[in-house]
């Protein structure tokens, strides 16, 4: 049986809505409704759905930053997220060197030179230059921010990935180059990914089991064959149509 990096069970998110007036009173919205899915080692697992869906939800509930019901198992040593917007990602104030050396600092236990070899090595392996050290994230283009900011997730060395819509704001040519990045570290260093995207062509080409998801529930989950090919979902059809991806 395979190993388990991540289970989710029964969870629930939810928030009051603010007030219009001082007389209105809150309501509970609830966000996430009994979610429960597992993911295995080294797997890369898609989360999909239209915007509003919970998709984002779900991801900053897995990483803590957001209170929950349920439960939540990482085995996993870390778990790091590369967020949408290469944009607002990166301190413009900071180097990339001071970007990707954080992480080293916060963690402690190695030396200025060992920090700065270890940043060397990382920006390879994200395809880019040592030159880009002395760079401002101004300075660089949309496709280039987002390799640092792969970067930065990978320099702890997570074992469990969380990419949230991470092409969906660079265009089309720039989305393939990291596509393959992403497929590149997935195989060298044997991480889990769960590969968040409304782009079923762009989920099909990257994972090995997909989750749909609507309104904050799992619809429908499968291997990429069950789910594009024999869908049990309606709203799974829907998307797929809207894509338009032929499955007959």
């Amino acid at each position: 049986m395979a190993e388990k990096i991540l289970e989710v069970s029964d969870l629930q998110v939810s928030y009051l809505s603010s007030r219009k007036t001082p007389f209105e009173k809150k309501k509970r919205i609830q966000v996430l409704k009994d979610v429960s899915f597992s993911m295995e080692k080294g797997e890369i697992l898609g989360l999909v759905g239209e915007s509003g869906s919970g998709k984002t939800t779900l991801a900053r509930a897995i990483l803590g930053m957001i209170p929950y019901e349920g439960t939540i198992t990482k085995n996993a040593q870390r778990a790091q997220m590369v967020f949408q917007d290469p944009y607002g990602s990166l301190n413009p104030a900071r180097k990339v060197s001071w970007i990707l050396e954080e992480p080293l600092r916060l963690k402690g236990g190695l030396s200025k030179d060992e920090r700065k070899e270890k940043v060397i090595a990382m920006l390879s392996r994200v395809g880019l230059d040592e030159k880009f050290m002395d760079r401002y994230p101004r300075q660089l283009s949309g496709g280039q921010r987002q390799r640092v900011c792969i970067a930065g997730a990978l320099m702890l060395e997570p074992s469990l990935l969380i990419a949230d819509e991470p092409v969906s704001a660079l265009d089309v040519t720039i989305q393939a180059q990291i596509l393959e990045l992403f497929q590149k570290i997935h195989e060298e260093m044997g991480l889990s990914i769960l590969f968040i995207s409304h782009d079923l062509r762009v989920v099909y080409q990257m994972c090995d089991r997909i989750l749909i998801m609507q309104h904050g529930q799992i619809m429908e989950s499968g291997t990429v064959e069950e789910v594009y090919f024999h869908h049990k979902s309606e709203y799974t059809g829907k998307l797929l149509d809207a894509a338009g991806i032929e499955v007959d």
